[in-house]
């Protein structure tokens, strides 16, 4: 039970890892971003090229596909950014659905259906601690989900730019009327939620072999984690994670591997239901923000 546990655990920071970014986006910008599965996708292949051609370490790509992909956002993508926070709900929905199809059948025509993956020294390698085993991929991934959560709530509450991120969030007129530049915001934030996005996926490349349609399933648990935690909320993207992860554990072992996902989905509708704010969303929560 322990060894499940950890397990459980351990894919819950990944989960909560890879959905932070679009909880960040969804919670200020409002737009439902159906490429966030395919930004994690591109990532993963620019720190399998970068591994490929000139022998990088993904956990060493990552810290420079990051910030490349925030500096892409806030200048080549700042138009569009722009344009498609003023879009309609439903243009941003088929706008975004329509990116992440390009994406993903770019991928097919420039590097095939073939799965890949890279072999670094840590990809297989176990750590044992009496009876319990655990990768030392997904401890990093761990530890890293929680690194960011705390970094990002604090910014979120303490700084300058957080402050007028949450204003944004909270109420878009009042805040223009207190000088803030909202179009400023909405790209910072949609820059941001994108660099961890890709973060996140120079980080599973030693996990997870890449392919072009790798981006469904992680968006997907992406969707429900931001969901179930509450919009806006960044505890409750980790805990909406540890949640998904403890639930995929414990079903796989004592029901069926193949039943996980019809186990954490039952599970998501229950919350729902009780909750249909999340767990740490308040009614509301389109109007009051990050918590």
């Amino acid at each position: 039970m322990s060894q499940l546990l950890v397990t459980g655990i351990l894919l819950g920071g990944l989960y909560a890892l890879i959905s932070m970014g679009l909880n960040l986006i969804f919670g200020v910008l409002r737009i439902v971003n159906f490429a966030h599965g395919e930004f994690i996708m591109v990532s993963m292949y620019l720190a399998y090229w970068a591994y490929y051609y000139y022998k990088i370490d993904p956990y060493i790509s990552a810290f420079v596909i990051a910030p490349l992909t925030f500096l892409f956002f806030m200048t080549v993508a700042k138009p569009f950014i722009v344009k498609l926070a003023d879009s309609s709900h439903l243009g941003q929905v088929f706008i975004t659905f329509g990116i992440g199809i390009v994406l993903q059948n770019l991928a097919l025509m420039l590097f095939s259906a073939d799965y890949r993956s890279v072999d670094t020294v840590y990809s297989k390698m176990q750590i044992a601690l009496g009876e319990i085993q655990f990768s030392l991929a997904r401890m990093v991934m761990f530890l890293l989900s929680l690194v960011f959560t705390v970094a990002l709530y604090y910014y979120l509450k303490k700084s300058y730019m957080g402050k007028t991120i949450r204003a944004t969030m909270q109420n878009r007129t009042v805040a223009m009327l207190m000088g803030i530049d909202t179009q400023k915001v909405y790209v910072f934030t949609f820059a941001l939620g994108a660099a961890i996005t890709a973060f996140a996926g120079g980080l599973l490349l030693p996990i997870f072999y890449v392919y072009p349609t790798i981006g469904f399933s992680f968006a997907l648990i992406a969707f429900i984690v931001v969901i179930l935690g509450g919009l806006g909320s960044i505890p409750g993207t980790l805990i909406g994670g540890f949640i998904i992860g403890l639930t995929e554990a414990l079903s796989g072992y004592f029901i069926s591997a193949s039943m996980k996902q019809l186990v954490y989905f039952c599970i998501f509708i229950l919350i729902l239901v009780l909750r249909p704010a999340g767990l740490f969303g308040q009614r509301g929560t389109e109007e009051l923000g990050v918590k």
